[in-house]
């Protein structure tokens, strides 16, 4: 009876786990999670860093002393 109730339980979580990421893959909400909150995000962190304005190089400056510095 013990057994029983222990296989009950787990085929229960098994269930669960499966209705669980059926809903996330069927509604999408991966993706959505992606759009709305990841991409965002990665947005305003990379737009705020600053960069080299490579129009201030001169001209003679070889790539591996612009990038060294």
């Amino acid at each position: 009876m013990k057994l029983f109730k222990i296989i009950r339980r787990i085929i229960g979580l098994a269930a669960a786990v499966y209705a669980g990421l059926f809903c996330v893959f069927f509604f999408d909400l991966d993706g959505k999670l992606l759009y709305y909150v990841v991409e965002p995000f990665m947005k305003t962190h990379f737009d705020n860093m600053k960069r080299r304005d490579p129009h201030d190089v001169p001209y003679d400056m070889i790539d591996t002393e612009y990038m060294s510095n």
